[in-house]
């Protein structure tokens, strides 16, 4: 039996939480078969060691089924990841660094889950390349959702991207330059991990994917004030951060909490926008059924620009659904003029 046959057979074996195998992510640093004996050295950076096991396990699995094989030895040598270093009282670090070839860096934080963030993000990227297109701006969108990315369904791209040494070259559709956990894991493969795993591949996701040179980074963050939010801002610094909200209470305390988080790791708050505002109704009238007027004491509570106002409407739902934004299907409805008009705003921060 050959090495090659051997690398083959090893391909099937899938890295735990993802849809790559462990050839492909370089885990094995070598495989030789000698009389019926299959030999395979590996190499596994993690902090988990349960993890190097079942990789060991799955690898033997694989290698035992094979005709020729009547004997393996899978030896794993485990480089333990490092922690991150705990926060001072100013949770910011001294070790931020810009990333090259991106001007700013913004962040989309809502603090509590369902508000409509990554559709938010979704089509604010969208409207930040059309008003851009003339003067040739380059838009980014970094899906910092580990546990539930939704932004490659939004963004209507359903692949994986290409390696090319150590660096992810990022996909891109509409116009925009994409990477999200979404492209690494299959559809129904659930992300297991804790505050190490999450915070070595946020810094991965910044500085190893070839974005090229980008005039706006948009990074849909997601729930919550955590391990994810806070590698992030640890990891570079934000030129700011736009807050979205609904209007009702529930969600204008959460994130203002969320808010309140970035502000201690001096990023700065560029603005509040409101999600699901009001429903249009067939007579012209409006329809607040979440509340009113949440966005707004939200952003004066937090001294910041009130933005504007995001409709809930069924064709933005669909539009996402479909893989492209209303600001690209109806650039002309209302629901996407409400988006061109928060865009326009923050151009005018951002310069």
């Amino acid at each position: 039996m050959s090495q090659e046959a051997i690398n083959k057979a090893l391909s099937t074996v899938k890295y735990p939480g993802f849809s790559r195998d462990i050839v492909s992510f370089g885990l094995v640093r070598s495989a030789e078969f000698n009389e019926g004996k299959a030999i395979v050295n590996l190499n596994v950076t993690t902090s988990d060691h349960s993890m190097a096991a079942r990789i060991r396990n799955d690898v033997e699995t694989v290698l035992n089924a094979l005709e020729e094989v009547n004997e393996v030895e899978v030896n794993v040598s485990i480089n333990t990841a490092k922690k991150a270093a705990a926060p001072t009282s100013t949770p910011s670090s001294p070790d931020q660094s810009p990333i090259k070839g991106i001007k700013n860096v913004i962040a989309i934080a809502s603090g509590k889950g369902g508000v409509g963030k990554s559709t938010f993000s979704a089509n604010l990227a969208c409207a930040l390349k059309a008003i851009g297109q003339s003067s040739g701006k380059r838009i980014g969108l970094l899906d910092c959702d580990i546990y539930g990315p939704s932004i490659p369904l939004m963004m209507g791209i359903n692949k994986r991207p290409e390696i090319e040494g150590e660096s992810i070259v990022p996909l891109e559709n509409h116009g925009i330059k994409i990477m999200s956990m979404g492209f690494l894991i299959d559809e129904e493969t659930p992300v297991i991990w804790r505050g190490p795993m999450i915070q070595k591949t946020i810094q991965q996701f910044i500085h190893n994917v070839m974005w090229g040179e980008i005039d706006t980074l948009l990074i849909d963050l997601p729930p919550g004030t955590g391990d994810a939010q806070l590698s992030l801002v640890q990891t570079i610094p934000l030129k700011g951060a736009l807050i979205i909200t609904t209007p009702q209470a529930a969600a204008t305390q959460v994130a203002l909490r969320g808010a309140k988080m970035l502000e201690k790791t001096n990023v700065p708050i560029l603005g509040v926008a409101e999600n699901m505002s009001f429903i249009e109704l067939p007579d012209g009238s409006r329809s607040a059924i979440f509340g009113e007027g949440g966005g707004q004491s939200t952003a004066d509570d937090l001294g910041t620009d009130f933005l504007g106002k995001i409709p809930l409407d069924v064709s933005i739902r669909e539009a996402g659904d479909s893989g492209i934004p209303v600001t690209e299907t109806s650039p002309e409805s209302s629901s996407a003029k409400a988006f061109f008009e928060i865009a326009s705003k923050l151009e005018e921060k951002l310069s």
